[in-house]
């Protein structure tokens, strides 16, 4: 009897260790602004480190990508949203986020950010518009992440 309540718990625990360990290590799903556009620019896939965000501890946001013709310079447009809410934007040198000239084929954006430990816990969503030094727009993409409740308030 005792061995069949043991197991009864066991299998919940583990499902729900899974739960909490497996975001850990997948990236976003990433979707194009618009759907029917050719951006110069593919997206691969977005990972987030950690995932999800701790307030007020770094984070960071690598971006897999190939491009077809090289690109010399150009501009990160970002947006924030919180539930759908816009909340913030920034403007990044594509050459400070990856090494610049980008040469034909796959590359990585990489950001790194602490967010404020005030930051709302809960989800978001982050819109992100590549432009060559001509203001051409590359590409477009938008994907959500979570921040959670953990801070390193609590932590000092």
């Amino acid at each position: 009897m005792e061995m069949i309540l043991c197991n009864r718990f066991i299998a919940p625990l583990l499902l729900l260790s899974l739960c909490l360990v497996v975001p850990l290590a997948v990236a976003s799903d990433v979707k194009y602004c618009d759907k029917k556009a050719e951006y110069d620019v593919q997206v691969q896939g977005v990972e987030i480190s950690p995932n999800p965000i701790a307030r007020g501890k770094p984070a960071t946001f690598s971006i897999s990508a190939t491009t077809g013709a090289a690109i010399a310079g150009g501009k990160l447009e970002i947006e924030v949203s919180y539930f759908g809410w816009y909340i913030h934007s920034e403007t990044h040198d594509l050459c400070d986020e990856t090494s610049c000239p980008v040469s034909i084929g796959d590359f990585v954006v990489s950001h790194s950010q602490v967010l404020p430990g005030y930051t709302p816990p809960g989800s978001y969503t982050l819109k992100m518009k590549m432009l060559d030094a001509n203001k051409h727009e590359l590409t477009c993409i938008s994907f959500d992440f979570y921040i959670g409740f953990a801070s390193s308030v609590a932590d000092s």
